[in-house]
């Protein structure tokens, strides 16, 4: 797979969470790439994900995506 497939696969990934409700909770960067956990509030739960992400385009991706996020609740 190219690096670009895979950014796409993880953009694809990240965008699918987001459309569930997911908000990113915390990112965790070390030298195999960055872990994004996410999370939702249910009305009787709490519903954690967490993503691998390995390209520097994700990276700058889900960057963007909590920029975001952190403008609509700020």
């Amino acid at each position: 797979m190219t690096e670009y497939q895979e950014f796409l696969q993880e953009r694809d990934q990240i965008d699918y969470l987001v459309a569930q409700g997911y908000k990113i909770k915390s990112i965790t960067e070390n030298l195999s790439g960055a872990f994004v956990d996410f999370e939702k509030y249910t009305e009787s739960q709490v519903e954690n994900e967490t993503l691998h992400i390995l390209t520097a385009n994700g990276r700058k991706y889900f960057s963007v995506v909590l920029l975001e996020q952190q403008r609509k609740t700020g």
